[in-house]
């Protein structure tokens, strides 16, 4: 089976979360909401791709987050790609900043409430992991 290294971000802020929405521009998952993740390149450390995908896909720089939490890597199989697992290495941030600015990788964004999750049509398994952080 193969597997692809990535990090899951949430951005928190006076106790609500940010989701983003994927963009049809991009390779998997479109349309469906998710935490600020990326694929893990070489040997980076999941922690610093964390960050950089926090800053290429909403805007917030470094000095303008806390990590809160690091949770346990967890692996995620999804239907949509058999034979395939994401190994995912999941964080909780901390920030002040409240006005986001998109990339290309997702369309729109939202604050909410922790237990709204189940309200949005998530990536595979997006509750289990901010669960593991909370």
């Amino acid at each position: 089976m193969r597997s692809t290294r990535i990090v899951t971000s949430f951005v928190t802020n006076q106790k609500k979360i940010l989701i983003v929405k994927r963009s049809e521009r991009v390779r998997s998952m479109k349309g469906l909401w998710g935490a600020v993740s990326g694929i893990i390149e070489g040997n980076e450390l999941p922690l610093d791709r964390a960050k950089i995908e926090i800053f290429e896909e909403v805007g917030i720089k470094s000095e303008s987050i806390e990590l809160l939490k690091a949770g346990k890597d967890i692996m995620v199989s999804s239907p949509q790609y058999p034979n395939h697992e994401w190994h995912i290495f999941p964080f909780l941030f901390k920030t002040n900043i409240v006005n986001i600015t998109l990339n290309w990788e997702n369309s729109s964004y939202r604050w909410i409430n922790p237990n709204e999750i189940n309200q949005y049509s998530t990536v595979p398994n997006l509750d289990e992991v901010l669960l593991h952080l909370l």
